[in-house]
C-alpha cells in the first residue's frame, strides 16, 4: 500500500512536533537541574538527612538556586550532602554561611537552606568549600518518646485507679479510715481532745507568767527578787574582773 502525500505531510508534522516537544522538555529540566548555566558545588555533613534525595531544590533567600546533586554516607552518623548551585549566587553566600534541611511546605518534599552568613567574615565561598549545617530535629526519636511516655502515663492511670477502688471499698490503712465511721470518729475525737490540751497549756503559761510578775512586785517578797538581782549582779562583775586581770596577765 502506497503512502498518499497527505500521509507524508501527517507522519512529518507529527514527528517534527515529538522532537520539539523533546527539546523543549530537556532544556525545562536541564534549566531546572542547571545543566546549562555556570555553577559551582559546595558541601555540607549532616548527622541525618531525614528523608533529602538527590535532585531535590536548593534554596537561598526563598529563591530556588540549585539542586542536590549527591548523598554519600560517610559512617554511621555521617552524611556528605554535595549541592550544585548557581554561579550567580556565590557573591552573597559567605564562608560562615550554614545549611538548613527544610520543607516545600507542611507536607512538602525535603529541600536545602542556604542561610547566608556573614556575621563572622565576609569572605565569599568558593568552589568546594564544606558549610556548617544545622542538623535537622530526629522526629523519629521524639515520636518514640512520646509514645514511651503515653505507655507510662497509661500504666500510672491504671495504677492510680486500682488504688482508688481499693480505697473505695476500704482496703487498706486509708480506705478502712475513709469507709470506717468509727475510726473516723475516734481520730475526730483525739484531734479534738489534742487541740483542748493545747489551749489549756497556753492557758496555763500565761496565768504563771502573770503569777510570776505580780509576785515581782509584791511588796513582800520585792526584797527576795532584789536580793536575787544584786547576787546575780555581783557574780557578773566578778567573772568580768576575772577576765580583765587574766588579760592585763597575758
Amino acid at each position: 500500500m502506497k503512502t498518499t502525500p497527505g500521509q507524508k505531510i501527517k507522519i512529518g508534522l507529527f514527528t517534527f512536533t515529538g522532537l520539539l516537544v523533546l527539546v523543549l522538555a530537556i532544556f525545562f529540566i536541564g534549566n531546572q537541574k542547571n545543566l546549562f548555566s555556570s555553577t559551582f558545588k559546595i558541601s555540607g555533613v549532616f548527622k541525618t538527612v531525614n528523608g533529602l534525595q538527590t535532585g531535590n531544590n536548593v534554596r537561598f533567600a526563598g529563591i530556588n538556586v540549585g539542586v542536590v546533586s549527591a548523598i554519600d554516607i560517610i559512617n554511621d552518623t555521617s552524611v556528605r550532602v554535595i549541592l550544585t548551585v548557581k554561579n550567580n549566587v556565590k557573591q552573597f553566600i559567605k564562608k560562615d554561611a550554614r545549611l538548613n534541611i527544610g520543607s516545600d511546605g507542611l507536607m512538602g518534599d525535603k529541600l536545602i537552606v542556604i542561610m547566608p552568613g556573614g556575621a563572622t567574615t565576609n569572605e565569599m565561598i568558593k568552589e568546594g568549600d564544606q558549610l556548617s549545617v544545622v542538623n535537622p530535629i530526629d522526629i523519629d526519636k521524639i515520636i518514640g518518646k512520646l509514645t514511651k511516655i503515653t505507655d507510662n502515663t497509661g500504666t500510672l492511670i491504671d495504677n492510680l485507679s486500682q488504688i482508688v477502688a481499693k480505697v473505695n471499698s476500704g482496703k487498706g490503712s486509708i480506705g478502712r479510715l475513709l469507709n470506717n465511721d468509727k475510726m473516723a470518729k475516734d481520730m475526730e475525737n483525739t484531734v479534738s481532745q489534742a487541740k483542748t490540751t493545747m489551749q489549756n497549756v497556753h492557758k496555763t503559761t500565761t496565768t504563771l507568767n502573770e503569777d510570776l510578775t505580780a509576785a515581782q512586785h509584791n511588796i513582800f517578797l520585792k526584797g527576795f527578787f532584789n536580793k536575787k538581782k544584786r547576787a546575780e549582779k555581783a557574780k557578773q562583775d566578778s567573772i568580768k574582773k576575772s577576765q580583765e586581770s587574766a588579760g592585763k596577765k597575758q
